[in-house]
């Protein structure tokens, strides 16, 4: 592992190497291959995602177009759906857990550079990861900034833009994200009652 891409995992100050550009021009020659593929060819979409994606589990949707960095830094887990047109700057880590949903348009954003503008120039950079938990909810067009933990059981409102950090089991919006409320007991009965009218519907 080069010294450029330890610093980029440590969230330091990098330049890309050669390391790190090869991992970029991988990445997105099969998000290429992968947006180009059609509805009938399921099985290599998925054969594709497998190859991009550092990890994943047995079941995951992923829609194209997709888009990222390296594609090698994100990990999902278990019943993973990602919607049209995301972004996923995954210059460094991007974890999500099992049961995760992603709306359409939504960009997770883990690249940094310098606020200082003598800084910027020299073009180095920075990242920090992204950890999204178990049984979150993203929707359409959301933003997730670097260094962001989305908490397990929570919901992040359409159109949000979110800066720091959300806790679990709660319902999450705004520009810039915050809690609205959390998501209670209530709630659950409320889906529970609309789960069992919707089961009698069917027989």
């Amino acid at each position: 592992m080069s010294k450029q891409y330890q610093n980029l995992l440590a969230g330091k100050l990098y330049k890309p190497d050669d390391k790190i550009q090869s991992m970029k021009n991988k990445g997105r020659y099969l998000s290429r291959l992968f947006n180009q593929t059609t509805e009938e060819e399921n099985a290599e979409r998925k054969s594709l995602i497998k190859q991009l994606f550092g990890s994943t589990g047995e079941i995951y949707t992923v829609k194209p177009p997709f888009y990222c960095s390296h594609g090698a830094h994100i990990h999902v887990g278990e019943n993973f759906f990602c919607n049209f047109n995301c972004i996923f700057l995954d210059l460094n880590e991007i974890h999500i857990g099992s049961n995760v949903a992603i709306g359409p348009r939504v960009s997770i954003y883990t690249a940094l550079h310098p606020i200082d503008q003598d800084g910027r120039n020299t073009s180095l950079e920075y990242a920090l990861p992204v950890m999204i938990e178990d049984n979150v909810w993203i929707a359409g067009d959301v933003v997730i900034n670097p260094g962001v933990t989305i908490g397990e059981g929570s919901i992040i409102g359409s159109g949000s833009v979110v800066t720091r950090s959300i806790p679990k089991n709660v319902i999450a919006l705004g520009n810039p994200c915050r809690v609205h409320r959390e998501i209670t007991e209530e709630d659950k009965k409320h889906w529970e009652a609309m789960y069992e009218e919707y089961q009698d519907s069917m027989e």
